[in-house]
């Protein structure tokens, strides 16, 4: 019998399979999904890596999959769960390797007609600035001393070094840092491969994107949101580089030990975990947060860059002051947060893997200038295709502990997107519709072809369809840098 069997439709796009489903199930496991995504999750693994993490200890509602949802270490890409901070557990499955690896978008003034001209030239500019690929190194190289304060403070090291300003903070989950980071409990290989690697993109699906806002569904949150249609807006999509793959993979090393210590035998091994309380819990959330520091002060560095290019080569068309921040979320993180659940309010740590959060309307962690239209949700494309700005929904509390999805999602292994078709035929296609690219990889590039991710307006489509998340505003590519 499949996985697929065991889910059962709750409302529309929603699907849950009771805790009956699988051996050690501690709760039920709830996807959203079409029955698309539904199959396709079952073909991956992904949907029975779900269940697996049902079984996680101290586990609090539901474990769940968003649908941009895909196989991963563990937990599958898209996967929320939450355990009890009294009795629960963390697990670097849960967040991933790539801590803290999330979207910028920024906003501007520049009409896009006027501006297209300079395209060629702007991602020239761009690629110059905000090195990418695989071992990319940074313009600056930190001091022990510096990386520890960067492993502090996040964004708001950057800030105080001049790479940006107050209200790129205020405009940041967290304001650019968690507070429990401790960079003491960081390897010295991690630390070793952090201090070339601030300001730059890293590979993968990891990209700087020039877009236009091409089309507004929601006219008063957009406008609160700073978006008018028809002008330039940029989106930052990366992470803590090996600083956080070392922390993640000294973490599974170390985890797997204790796992065995407490009774408990994951189904998957790459469900290591350890409960929040034992010192093993504390050194990885610590370590955690450290990383996540890390990642947001990289995106604040790369706002930098992008704020330069955009000067040098527009000139007086552009000050670096008229490109904002309209949000910076996390996507792979696990957090310390209060939720309702079953009628009570519950102490959780909520991890999301693949998955941002999505509050509504009212929330305190909605920034203040936002919270009467609800948190930024921002759902990337793959390259080539439309992305979306979304704003939360009051849903989304009730049903995914205020989470929604990250991005379109993988539906081809890099393996295979490589074997359908050549980075080269990819960079001359998306030319011929107007796209520019600079990557410094043809075969990343094929790895990375919109065609090995899911349509993207079909998992935003969920989205709505779900109540997690509303459809703000319709973002559409003029040229896109890849590592």
């Amino acid at each position: 019998m499949g996985t697929h069997s065991h889910f059962r439709q709750i409302r529309d796009c929603v699907y849950e399979a009771p805790e009956t489903a699988s051996k050690g199930m501690r709760g039920p496991a709830r996807i959203f999904a079409d029955e698309d995504i539904l199959s396709k999750a079952e073909e991956d693994g992904s949907l029975q890596q779900l269940l697996n993490t049902a079984t996680l200890p101290g586990l609090v509602g539901a474990a769940m999959a968003m649908p941009d949802c895909h196989l991963g270490y563990g937990f599958p890409i898209g996967g929320v769960v939450a355990t009890d901070a009294r009795d629960g557990v963390v697990s670097p499955g849960g967040v991933g390797y790539d801590i803290n690896c999330g979207v910028r978008l920024l906003r501007t003034p520049l009409v896009a007609d006027e501006v297209k001209d300079f395209i060629g030239a702007l991602a020239d500019a761009i690629f110059r600035a905000c090195p990418s690929g695989v071992g990319s190194r940074g313009s600056r190289t930190l001091s022990a001393s510096e990386l520890d304060d960067v492993l502090i403070s996040g964004a708001r090291w950057a800030v105080a070094q001049g790479y940006g300003v107050e209200t790129d903070l205020e405009n940041t989950e967290d304001r650019g840092a968690l507070g429990t980071a401790d960079p003491d409990v960081c390897s010295h290989t991690a630390k070793k491969r952090g201090q070339e690697q601030l300001g730059t993109l890293g590979a993968g699906n990891h990209f700087i994107e020039v877009d236009y806002v091409a089309k507004l569904h929601d006219d008063t949150t957009a406008r609160l949101f700073g978006l008018t249609e028809g002008t330039i807006a940029i989106q930052i999509h990366c992470g803590s580089r090996g600083l956080g793959h070392q922390i993640c993979t000294d973490s599974v090393s170390a985890l797997q030990k204790t796992s065995r210590s407490f009774r408990y035998t994951p189904p998957d091994k790459q469900l290591a975990c350890a409960p929040l309380a034992s010192e093993e819990g504390e050194r990885y959330l610590a370590a955690m947060a450290a990383a996540a520091n890390y990642a947001w002060a990289n995106r604040q560095v790369l706002t930098h860059g992008v704020r330069r290019s955009f000067h040098e080569v527009l000139g007086d068309a552009v000050e670096m002051e008229d490109i904002s921040t309209v949000y910076d979320i996390a996507h792979n993180i696990a957090r310390m947060e209060t939720h309702e659940v079953d009628g009570r309010n519950v102490r959780v740590c909520v991890h999301r893997k693949g998955a941002t959060r999505a509050l509504p309307a009212g929330h305190p962690g909605v920034p203040e200038r936002y919270r009467a239209a609800g948190q930024p949700v921002l759902v990337p494309g793959s390259m080539g295709t439309r992305s979306y700005v979304l704003a939360g929904n009051p849903d989304s509390l009730l049903l995914s502990l205020g989470s929604s999805s990250h991005g379109a999602g993988r539906l081809l292994s890099r393996k295979s997107s490589k074997k359908s078709e050549g980075g080269r035929e990819v960079f001359e296609r998306l030319s011929s519709k107007g796209i520019v690219v600079r990557t410094e990889s043809f075969r990343g590039l094929a790895e990375e072809r919109p065609e090995a991710y899911k349509d993207v307006d079909t998992v935003v489509s969920v989205i709505q369809r779900t109540g997690l998340a509303r459809i703000v505003a319709e973002l559409h590519p003029l040229a896109v840098v890849k590592g």
